[in-house]
């Protein structure tokens, strides 16, 4: 009987970093920059023209990620900016181009993210990020972040705006649910997998939270910083994390370990 290949080696075939520190810290970046780069371009050219330029250099993004056989940081990471200031506009649009409510708008795209995943589990018997190694479970992959991107966004505003709390309370809501997961699975079992995708929702409004107070102005809640400025520093931080993980490999400490290494043995039964 054939064994099961080595977990190193199978990480390797997969398109997805490993979750380690750099990734949650370059993931909550990316959402914030996300943010303040859609409100900045959405506010200094027509809406329409930004949300089709973003489609457009999303589109290029992921065409390239896609290609390449591996997982590479830069083209990883580019793909994910986009995802994050395409997915901000989508949310913006339908709130403030259509006039669709956040309430109605975080609704609607939890409806799309839990049929994307029951679609995804449906079709691979897996939601495991560690199991990305062929073209389908990629795209069902990233139609997910985007997802998650669109309805953290919406979620975001929903609790600052509608609801009032503004953007650092917000920012601190965010950051106490999302302890909620790591607690669930390290001490009342919760499955990795599930425990992941909670995280990885909820760094979206997190991070776009603290991004938008630091960019509004103080009439909104804001430091008024400007979302060009914000975006600028939180790009440049992205890339010198990029860059570090690039010539780091692997070998950053894990976050939450737990999740990294039950993922591996998820992927491992995968197949």
């Amino acid at each position: 009987m054939m064994s099961a290949p080595h977990p190193t080696l199978r990480r390797a075939a997969t398109k997805v970093p490993e979750i380690t520190v750099l990734f949650w810290v370059a993931k909550v970046l990316t959402t914030g920059m996300g943010e303040t780069t859609s409100d900045f371009f959405v506010r200094l050219i027509d809406p329409v023209i930004a949300v089709g330029i973003g489609f457009v250099v999303l589109v290029i993004a992921l065409a390239v990620q896609f290609t390449v056989r591996r997982y590479i940081p830069g083209v990883y990471w580019f793909a994910v900016v986009m995802v994050s200031v395409f997915g901000t506009m989508a949310a913006d649009v339908l709130h403030i181009v259509i006039g669709i409510p956040y309430v109605i708008s975080t609704a609607f795209f939890l409806i799309v993210l839990a049929t994307i995943l029951v679609l995804w589990y449906a079709s691979e018997k897996t939601l495991s990020i560690h199991s990305i190694r062929t073209p389908r479970r990629e795209a069902f992959y990233w139609a997910t972040v985007l997802a998650t991107f669109a309805l953290g966004t919406a979620v975001g505003d929903l609790t600052a705006v509608t609801f009032t709390l503004g953007y650092f309370a917000s920012g601190v809501l965010f950051a106490v649910v999302i302890v909620i997961p790591i607690v669930a699975f390290r001490w009342f079992r919760l499955n990795a997998v599930v425990a992941f995708w909670f995280a990885y929702i909820v760094t979206r409004p997190l991070g776009a939270s603290f991004a938008d107070w630091m960019g509004v102005s103080r009439a909104r809640g804001g430091l008024d910083w400007g979302t060009g400025p914000v975006s600028l520093v939180l790009f440049a931080i992205i890339i010198v994390l990029v860059a570090v993980m690039a010539t780091s490999g692997r070998g950053a400490t894990r976050a939450l370990a737990p999740f990294g290494i039950l993922e591996e043995r998820n992927s491992t039964a995968d197949g």
